[in-house]
């Protein structure tokens, strides 16, 4: 029988090895097809009795990335849809049995009668790594590039094919729950911890498989025997219940209790133990479609487990333009900053030219790159002839000259217009004709800044956040006359480095930065209206931020929050700055020397040791015009005021044209700045509230706190014509 995700094949020894080879995909996911075809084969070897066992591998790098997202999104869709019109008992019902299909599956290979073997190439991850736990024995080709691993829950989703019940039977409660949580494993600890349970020379991995077989393997898993005890102990022993406690603990202390699929994680875990394996089962299919149906998981499926994959593919790539090769690019004003999106580069096979003004500031920030590949080499997820290769690419030089060749020019100086204007003059008598110049600003307009190029169609804005290694969002900024071959050497660049491009047009601060500025603004607002500053910091992190907006002030720096606002009142004005912020903010810098992290005084004090933790400056409260009881303060107020102020920021921004793709603002959020991941980003957050409410939201915060809260009149029409933001976007493809 000819499959289309698998083939079949039975050899003499009556061994079927079944390959998984997903067609047109770069790895196996578990799709509708695949789910249907597994589910025969499972039927026809269980029945074939010439069959003594089987061996399912994949024939690609990597064995499984899990379940198709897609699909698991088309279901909570359909979903809703048959909640609308036939209830929710029927649509429950029909979501739990749609949902349940892969864990049946799992299951019949389990109680087939027939003894599975796993054999894993590469890395196994959600619904993939279950169907191995499935198996009766799991045997890994060694690479140290291999991970086990359930990242589900980083999408709003919980295990729901076995692997909530099968993985505390096997390795108990403690490290169950880690991994769980979405922890991923390197290979060797998967094997001490008898998740694998052998870990062979990729060249022998199938016929070691079979061999296991052969030897007498048996189709048997012990907590199908009456007798079965948990590794752990029941969930009322010492064990079990220290391990509850503290999970439930983190829970709270990780989370606020924001991700549903995190506290139904816990549930799950813990109804399941006590029950027989089916029982089990369906306790966890049951949490699945109660997780899969809320509008929190559908909103994160739909950005991090969607949008930003096709973001990352070239979804607002130029049509018609053929693949850019950029073969060297040269970063101007090598700082901290410019030395990481160097390594970047050459760690992607990229040469690499640090430019700075002085030979010494280049040669360190080319050994800020050999550091950075130590630290790799230190965790195992490098090697010394990877970094030698990777640093003979980088080039540290003053020489303006070296850019003759370069494909890519990223400016990354100071953020002052004059310093950045003394670069491009530097720069543009060594460009080539087919270069592109791109400047890493933060806030500056990209039109203003290419007047002094005669092609200004070869002039881009590629804001990279920081720390650029570990950061996954650039944001690609169009100016009014920047072309299709900047905006797709400058996508295929992103992509090449292994980070997601949003693109935006031009404005001052474009999307990111606004909206942080807005987040920011609020804290300080905030401090300047009495609220206790440690009350500020929780209050965000509830909200679902992750820091607080004096720490964040901190780790962007005073000093350059002040320049900014310098740079604004130089261009538009000083009503273009709040002067109380301002007052606040040449207070801490000039006069009391508190720059932030970087020179350890700011909001916060910063001790030597790293390993020590920051605390809030005591002298805080003298800077406060005002001192609020803390009684007196609405905590659920402030933490809607943080979210909701970025959100109308995010609307404005669609509604001035700056971002055209509500994918961009949503993916952007949440990578670029952090914004709640449990509402979807910016633009879903307003959708789960529902558009006419947060209108009302707004003009309620508008009355007591200013017009940053007033919602733009797109907001406004929207809510009258029950249009959304997604649903325009289906309507038409937006505009580049």
């Amino acid at each position: 029988m000819a499959y289309k995700s698998f083939t079949v094949e039975t050899d003499l020894n009556g061994i079927a090895l079944v390959t998984w080879d997903d067609p047109g995909r770069l790895m196996n996911v578990l799709d509708v097809t695949a789910l249907v075809e597994l589910e025969e084969i499972v039927k026809r070897i269980s029945s074939d009795k010439a069959v003594k066992g089987a061996v399912i591998t994949s024939a690609k790098q990597e064995f499984s990335n899990g379940a198709d997202l897609s699909m698991l999104y088309q279901l909570s869709q359909r979903y809703a849809q048959m909640n609308n019109e036939r209830g929710h008992s029927a649509a429950a019902q029909a979501l739990f049995d749609e949902s349940r299909r892969s864990s049946l599956v799992f299951r019949a290979i389990e109680c087939s009668g027939k003894p599975w073997v796993a054999a894993i190439s590469g890395s196994a991850l959600g619904a993939g790594f279950e169907l191995t736990l499935s198996c009766h024995y799991r045997i890994a080709s060694d690479s140290p590039k291999t991970r086990l691993g359930f990242p589900g829950i980083k999408v709003g989703l919980l295990p729901g094919a076995g692997g909530t019940q099968r993985v505390p039977r096997i390795i108990g409660l403690p490290d169950a729950m880690q991994i769980l949580k979405g922890q991923e494993l390197p290979l060797m600890q998967a094997k001490a911890l008898k998740l694998v349970d052998a870990i062979v020379p990729p060249e022998v991995l199938i016929q070691s498989a079979k061999d296991w077989l052969l030897s007498g393997g048996k189709a048997m898993v012990p907590w199908d025997d009456e007798n079965f005890d948990l590794p752990s102990g029941p969930v009322y022993s010492n064990t079990s219940r220290k391990t509850f406690r503290a999970s439930n603990a983190l829970h709270r202390r990780d989370t606020y209790d924001n991700y549903p699929a995190a506290r139904a994680l816990l549930s799950c875990v813990y109804e399941g133990m006590q029950l027989p394996m089916d029982a089990a089962l369906r306790v966890e299919s049951r949490y699945f479609t109660q997780i899969l149906s809320s509008r929190s998981a559908q909103a994160m499926i739909r950005t991090l487990g969607l949008s930003s994959p096709e973001l990352g593919g070239g979804a607002r790539r130029p049509q018609g333009l053929s693949s850019v090769k950029i073969g060297k690019v040269a970063i101007i004003g090598a700082g901290f900053m410019g030395a990481s999106v160097g390594y970047l580069s050459a760690r992607a096979g990229i040469d690499v030219v640090l430019i700075n003004r002085r030979q010494e500031s280049a040669d360190k920030a080319k050994l800020r790159a050999e550091t950075a590949f130590n630290n790799l080499i230190a965790k195992g997820a490098a090697n010394e002839s990877e970094r030698d290769l990777a640093l003979s690419r980088i080039t540290a030089t003053t020489d303006y000259a070296t850019l003759k060749d370069c494909d890519l020019v990223l400016e990354s100086v100071l953020e002052d217009r004059m310093v950045k204007s003394d670069a491009y003059a530097k720069a543009q008598p060594f460009l080539n004709d087919h270069a592109i110049i791109a400047s890493n600003t933060s806030t500056l307009p990209i039109t203003s800044l290419a007047q002094d190029f005669k092609d200004r169609s070869r002039f881009i804005g590629m804001h990279f956040f920081s720390p650029a290694e570990k950061m996954m969002l650039v944001e690609i900024i169009r100016g009014q006359n920047t072309g299709d071959v900047a905006l797709a050497t400058a996508l295929d660049y992103v992509r090449k480095i292994g980070k997601i491009p949003i693109v935006v047009n031009d404005s001052r601060g474009f999307f990111a930065n606004r909206c942080v500025r807005r987040y920011t603004f609020e804290g300080t607002e905030m401090f300047l209206e009495g609220v206790p500053p440690a009350m500020i910091e929780n209050c965000a992190r509830m909200a679902g931020m992750p820091v607080g907006p004096l720490s964040l002030s901190d780790e962007v720096a005073l000093d350059l929050r002040l320049k900014i606002m310098n740079a604004t009142e130089a261009d538009l004005g000083p009503n273009a700055v709040n002067q109380s912020h301002k007052k606040l903010m040449v207070e801490l810098v000039e006069k009391l020397g508190r720059w932030g992290r970087k020179n350890g005084k700011g909001f916060y004090e910063y001790p030597e040791k790293r390993a020590e933790r920051k605390r809030l400056w005591p002298g805080l409260s003298s800077l406060q015009p005002k001192r609020l009881d803390p009684d007196d303060v609405d905590v659920e107020e402030l933490k809607l005021r943080f979210l909701v102020v970025q959100a109308v920021e995010a609307a404005r921004t669609v509604a001035e044209h700056v971002v055209t793709d509500p994918r961009e603002a949503d993916v952007g959020s949440i990578l670029g700045f952090g914004f709640a991941p449990f509402t979807g980003g910016v633009l879903s957050f307003i959708e789960l509230m529902g558009i006419k409410k947060f209108v009302e939201v707004c003009e309620r915060l508008e009355a007591k706190f200013g017009d940053r809260f007033s919602p733009p009149k797109l907001l406004q029409e929207m809510a009258n014509s029950n249009e959304t933001f997604y649903g325009e976007f289906s309507k038409a493809s937006c505009a580049t």
